[in-house]
């Protein structure tokens, strides 16, 4: 029975815990040390379960994944330990040390675990629980004390200067390597294990269809109509891992065609794998070719052209592009200011749907440019994660709003205070979007007889 007591190996743990010198007499038996590892991954996996609010199941690999810094805390530590001027071989050292850091790092586990499972239950001040300063505070002030354990320990256990260094270093190379590598936790809400989005199968055919595709798409695109102010639409979502951006595209491009009179002059051009033998590929440079075809159907001082893309945005305010296998370059304001310059279009209606969209306000505003954007250049948008629908904006401004009335202006009026409500509903931790909106006065004129036309029976 000798050889299963835990309890003074629980007790010295949790002295080390505080970084209180542990009082030990002689090494853990494989039995002490198999112990003590199962009563730190019970309390894991009992205090992980409260971190989801709500159904959740058992990720083996979540569990599984972070065991390799365990097998890279005992290498670091043995050959730390190895050669060192103490009464008990290296074997027993490690094996003593491995018994007091498993009890001395379960109090700062518990620690981040029930803020966890606080913030997840709401139980946390909605003040704090939003604030990334605090976050990032607890996150490192609980890195500091694991450290701070596993380095007084090792001082215990008689190394020098140079290895506790050595050991600091390592330790925190893989505490880094976990941390951002294997995110993964032991239990999971069901949607966080929905399977991997399908990537694109990249292939001579798959390339084939796409250069047909859009060959298509541009050869049926309608003319203008004489003594008409006709309304042509671009829409572009060039991030393929989310399939809220398709489905958003669908809708601007089918209520451009629908409520703008607009049909068979409406270019979409999508990354999605599931897209790849209807619709264009949204790549730069399909964006420019698709700029300069409507360009040379449209009449160029008279009609309108609207232009709506919805990706990930980032705060250099590049709209970000993804398409795996395929290499697709992300999309600058200025780059869709240019291709616009140079097809020689006057009038535009362009809405950005993404993070930070505010900074395409500025490059992209002109006397005969309308342009709405999702968020101000400080803040992000909401409604983009694979659960969504539509983003907040989106479905705001284009698929509530618009269905009611043909002016931009008046929608635009309309969706804010909606998207408002709906991030305060949701709890948006960064604050309100702030939707932004710039209107060139010698575009007002054409947008009034266009509102005038489409509103006639």
């Amino acid at each position: 029975m000798e050889t299963l007591n835990l309890t003074p190996w629980l007790r010295e743990g949790l002295r080390a815990a505080f970084l209180r010198r542990p009082h030990i007499e002689r090494a853990p038996t494989p039995a002490v040390l198999f112990g003590l590892g199962l009563f730190s991954v019970v309390i894991e996996l009992v205090l992980g379960r409260y971190e989801v609010d709500g159904p959740a199941v058992f990720n083996l690999r979540g569990w599984l994944a972070p065991w390799w810094a365990v097998s890279a805390t005992i290498l670091l530590v043995w050959a730390l330990l190895w050669r060192q001027e103490s009464p008990r071989a290296p074997n027993e050292g490690l094996a003593s040390w491995m018994a007091l850091w498993v009890v001395a790092s379960i109090p700062p586990g518990v620690v981040s675990q029930l803020l966890a499972a606080a913030n997840a239950h709401e139980q946390m001040p909605q003040r704090l629980a939003q604030s990334p300063v605090f976050a990032w505070a607890v996150y490192l002030a609980l890195w500091a004390w694991t450290l701070s354990i596993a380095l007084r320990l090792g001082a215990n256990f008689g190394l020098g200067r140079t290895r506790l260094l050595a050991m600091g270093l390592g330790l925190l190379a893989i505490f880094g390597v976990t941390a951002w590598e294997i995110p993964d936790r032991p239990w999971q809400a069901p949607a966080a294990l929905a399977p991997e989005a399908p990537k694109l199968g990249l292939s001579q055919e798959s390339i084939e269809a796409q250069q047909e595709v859009f060959r298509r798409a541009i050869a049926q695109l309608a003319p203008q109509r004489p003594d008409v102010t006709d309304v042509y639409g671009l829409v572009f979502a060039p991030y393929a891992s989310e399939d809220v951006f398709l489905r958003e595209s669908t809708m601007v491009a089918d209520l451009l065609a629908q409520r703008f009179d607009a049909k068979g002059r409406v270019l979409q051009l999508v990354n999605h794998p599931d897209t790849v033998e209807r619709l264009a590929w949204a790549t730069p440079l399909n964006l420019k070719r698709a700029i300069d075809a409507i360009g040379e159907r449209m009449d160029r001082e008279h009609d309108l052209l609207v232009i709506y893309m919805t990706s990930h945005g980032a705060r250099d305010f590049q709209l970000a592009a993804a398409n795996p296998p395929l290499e697709v370059d992300a999309i600058s304001p200025g780059e869709l200011r240019k291709a616009l310059d140079e097809a020689g279009i006057r009038h535009r209606v362009i809405a950005i749907s993404a993070c930070f969209s505010g900074g395409w306000l500025g490059p992209l505003g002109g006397e005969t440019t309308l342009v709405m954007t999702a968020a101000d250049a400080d803040h992000t948008s909401y409604g983009c994660g694979r659960l969504s629908d539509l983003t907040f904006f989106g479905r705001a401004m284009f698929d509530e709003q618009l269905r009611k009335t043909h002016s931009f202006e008046q929608a635009f009026a309309a969706a804010v205070p909606v998207i408002k409500q709906r991030e305060i509903d949701a709890a948006k931790p960064d604050g309100f979007s702030n939707p932004q909106i710039s209107v060139g006065e010698k575009i007002r004129p054409l947008l009034k007889t266009l509102e005038e036309r489409l509103h006639r029976p």
